[in-house]
């Protein structure tokens, strides 16, 4: 027997149990949302631990003894002003990634959002030793402009790369045994860089998750069970994602409907968290529990696959201080904007991506007609680019001839995918893919080329 206790935001997820039988069930929700939910595995034998519990486990027989939550997520809000908050969040923030990196050298990505310029701020102001890297999209919007402007107020040195075209064929077969076919393939575009990062330092520092636990859900706070059931699913269930699932109940014969089934799984989990006194809090806390735990970590392991990691927003402090925060706090991102503006006025005077041309001094003007200008200006600058603007990393892994005979030879020419899915349905989505809408359809072909290689590597005795 062994004891073992699962943080409240695992950074890997911990499988118990022996594959044996097909969960067809969880595999259409895999193909509807890109990640299993709750303990759902690929298999009926499997599941992995639950996130704020500690487990009394069999090891060697794959069986969980027994369990016990440690944690359960609140809304418990301590009414302080919106500076006191940041003072606060400084001191934990600055702690957290102190114990986590000490003296080691920190790899550190950075992009045009918040979370890692927040990070960069911190190591910055604790003096630590610092290699951060930015990439961009051939072809597409530079967002190593961002990295580089972060990296030089700071004084970080920066490697700035390009996602290339087809890398992901090379890459596919070593990426499926990181991350166990749990995600599928065009989301993590680090495996682009895998060969690069060993020589950049000790350890990562990643800012996964700060977007998610320091803005509100956009929703009223008094949202019904009902509501926020619907505002969830519009926000895993990715496009295409359903019309494959339920191809994929309906191929497999399964009891019932799919859509009622994915909405009474999401309402227990929902009910099971429990806040009532705000429906912002109680959509983070299960965004937290099932999709960081299920989603985010699953491709983390690519970096983990190189050099160790800290996730400093998935520290249970940070979670129990997330608990405190009144939700007019959270709203807008404005203790992360606050604190840059505390600890480096230079990073909070860089453009902020999201909110182009405008930093975080002045993103309030980003609508109309302030950002008219702008807006004008870009669309003229994209119409009149020679070439395709590459905005999704399935662009330049899907489209082209070489990419399309390399995805169709994983599509239709490994027999141990026949065998799982009929043809006739991959061919539909293949097809829609190639001649309706490749935005919409690009999900379904993703993830039917993630089932083909769990197939090449799990099918074979079953």
């Amino acid at each position: 027997m062994a004891y073992t206790k699962t943080p409240i935001i695992p950074i890997k997820q911990t499988i118990i149990g022996y594959p044996k039988t097909l969960n067809y069930e969880a595999i259409c929700v895999f193909a509807a949302t890109g990640f299993f939910l709750d303990t759902d595995t690929y298999f009926k034998e499997q599941l992995v631990l639950k996130p704020a519990t500690a487990f009394e486990i069999d090891f060697e027989n794959q069986k969980v003894i027994a369990s016990e939550p440690y944690f359960k997520w609140h809304y418990s809000p301590v009414d302080r002003s919106l500076n006191q908050i940041v003072t606060e969040f400084a001191e934990l923030f600055e702690t957290i990634i102190q114990e986590q990196v000490g003296d080691k050298k920190v790899i550190l990505p950075l992009s045009g959002g918040l979370d890692s310029r927040t990070q960069a701020a911190a190591l910055y102001h604790l003096g630590n030793d610092v290699q951060a890297y930015s990439y961009a999209f051939s072809g597409g919007h530079d967002e190593t402009f961002y990295g580089k402007k972060i990296a030089k107020a700071c004084g970080f040195p920066l490697e700035d790369w390009k996602v290339p075209n087809g890398y992901l064929w090379n890459t596919i077969e070593q990426l499926a045994k990181i991350n166990g076919c749990y995600s599928e393939f065009t989301h993590p575009r680090q495996m682009a860089f895998i060969e690069k990062y060993a020589t950049l330092g000790d350890l990562f520092n990643l800012g996964h998750w700060g977007d998610v636990l320091f803005d509100d859900m956009k929703i009223p706070d008094d949202l019904s069970i009902d509501e926020q059931v619907k505002v969830i699913s519009k926000k895993i269930i990715k496009k295409g994602g359903l019309e494959l699932a339920e191809a994929l109940w309906k191929s497999w014969k399964l009891e019932g409907n799919f859509e009622p089934y994915l909405t009474n799984r999401i309402q227990s989990l929902l009910l099971q968290i429990g806040i009532k006194e705000s429906a912002n809090a109680q959509i983070r806390a299960f965004k937290s529990l099932y999709w960081a735990t299920r989603w985010t970590n699953t491709n983390l392991s690519v970096f983990e696959s190189v050099r160790p990691i800290t996730v400093p927003y998935f520290d249970n402090r940070m979670c129990e201080f997330i608990c405190t925060v009144p939700e007019k706090y959270l709203a807008g991102r404005q203790i992360q904007i606050e604190y840059l503006k505390l600890r480096m006025p230079a990073l909070a005077k860089i453009t902020w991506q999201d909110h182009r041309p405008f930093n975080l001094y002045n993103f309030g003007y980003n609508r109309n007609p302030y950002n008219l200008p702008f807006r004008i200006f870009d669309k003229i600058k994209r119409i009149l680019a020679p070439k395709k603007h590459i905005q999704r990393n399935w662009e330049l892994q899907f489209l082209g001839k070489k990419n399309d005979e390399a995805l169709q030879k994983r599509l239709f020419d490994n027999p141990q995918f026949v065998k799982f899915i009929d043809t006739n349905l991959v061919r539909d989505f293949y097809k829609k893919f190639k001649e309706i809408d490749d935005v919409t359809y690009s999900h379904p072909v993703s993830m039917l080329l993630t089932l083909s290689v769990f197939c090449t590597q799990n099918c074979k005795q079953k």
